[in-house]
């Protein structure tokens, strides 16, 4: 067993690999009337904005994971340092400091997808994976909505049937984020149509690059196209690449959606100040004349207030993970008040600035928030919808019965 790195010594070391691989952040946040005054919510890249964008984080966490920072709680035998939580903790913050190309493009793969691998994965695909993943060699993206489907997941009807040592995969999935340069899924499909509909699901890692997977844009109402839908005709997986027993999908799917809330709902909007959105907008509803609004104000005190109630919560659900515990309905409370957040930041805005929203005037920061309220219904559904976050919660904490069913109603 090696030695144990102390915390101290363990920062020493990373802020040395910093120095020599990045420069210091010389900003002290945004600053009105400078550079980009885009708020959207969901990304709006070109393919080649994509490929220059993700070829450059590519790079940057190639560089981490070999100086040993790229997976710091993962195990030594995938290329982790199998040190606590606030290692990576104090590691982020460090890393803030500097000047660094973003890694949103490795979120869904490191938040949702590796977990799921690790928890269910073959020792051959952990292997071949795992540490291609946290080094960026590889790109992952979550295969689970579909057109018919909705928020139902295990009313999924994309299919794989068996063929020796291999599933011929055929089907439709929706929604897909980073499809376009992703190279493996996580994919659930339905292997016996003949069990409910909870039973006969099994997931497995697909390539993206196989033939007979088709990935094409979808036009969101911001002008983006920032998901895909995706095809799957006829498409070969081998059987090591199963996750889970077969027809016992459902498990491997709540692995990734409890993984996918935990992201989404930690993941803050910036209300509390410092240089992101929120000081943005705080500094709008003073240049506006909004801040003498009383009514304009209460708003913006009650979007303050269920901010800060949310990330403690929120902290409630990553201490009981760090604990090794199963988080309880934490999770659906933070992601449905991540939403209600975003409601109350847009329609806010909205108010400050009127007809500016909606009509581009030209003037710095004011048309740009039309991207942060057209994006709000989509977050309003990624990693479940709001309805479906509010029966989790009160049929689990409230207690309440359960929502009656469509074949219940009739």
């Amino acid at each position: 067993m090696g030695r144990v790195i102390s915390q101290q010594e363990f920062l020493d070391e990373a802020r040395q690999f910093l120095d020599a691989n990045a420069e210091r952040r010389t900003d002290a946040g945004r600053v009105w009337g400078e550079g980009s005054d885009e708020v959207a919510i969901f990304a709006e890249h070109t393919p080649e904005q994509d490929r220059v964008e993700v070829g450059a984080a590519k790079e940057w966490r190639a560089k981490v994971y070999d100086a040993g920072f790229g997976w710091i709680t993962g195990p030594t035998q995938w290329g982790g340092r199998d040190l606590a939580s606030s290692y990576e903790k104090a590691y982020r913050a460090l890393e803030s400091q500097y000047d660094t190309p973003s890694q949103a493009a490795f979120g869904i793969g490191l938040g949702m997808i590796a977990p799921t691998i690790q928890s269910h994965g073959t020792e051959a695909a952990k292997d071949r994976y795992l540490p291609a993943m946290y080094r960026a060699d590889v790109v992952a993206c979550q295969l689970f909505s579909e057109p018919e489907a909705g928020s139902d997941l295990a009313g999924l009807k994309t299919r794989a049937i068996r063929d020796g040592d291999e599933w011929i995969v055929t089907g439709q999935k929706v929604w897909t984020s980073g499809a376009q340069f992703s190279d493996i899924g996580e994919i659930i499909c339905r292997t016996d149509p003949d069990l409910p509909k909870h039973k006969g699901l099994t997931g497995f890692i697909v390539d993206m690059k196989a033939p007979g997977v088709e990935v094409r844009p979808l036009r969101q109402m911001t002008g983006g196209a920032s998901f895909n839908e995706v095809f799957f005709n006829e498409v070969r997986v081998p059987d090591d690449h199963r996750l889970g027993d077969v027809n016992q999908g459902w498990t491997v799917a709540l692995t990734t959606l409890m993984n996918e809330r935990a992201a989404i709902g930690g993941g803050g909007i910036g209300i509390e100040g410092g240089g992101g959105t929120g000081a943005l907008m705080y500094e709008l509803l003073r240049r506006t004349g909004a801040s003498s609004d009383p009514l304009l104000r209460q708003k913006a005190a009650a979007l303050y207030a269920n901010t800060q109630v949310a990330k403690y919560t929120t902290q409630r659900a990553m201490a009981k993970m760090a604990a090794g515990q199963l988080p309880g309905p934490e999770l659906s409370i933070a992601k449905l008040a991540l939403t209600n957040n975003l409601t109350r930041m847009a329609d806010l805005v909205a108010g400050a600035l009127g007809p500016r929203m909606a009509a581009d005037t030209g003037e710095w920061g004011t048309f740009s928030w039309s991207g942060l309220l057209l994006g709000v219904p989509g977050m309003r559904v990624a990693g479940g919808t709001d309805e479906v976050m509010k029966n989790i919660i009160g049929e689990r904490v409230l207690g309440l019965p359960k929502e009656p069913r469509g074949e219940q109603r009739a």
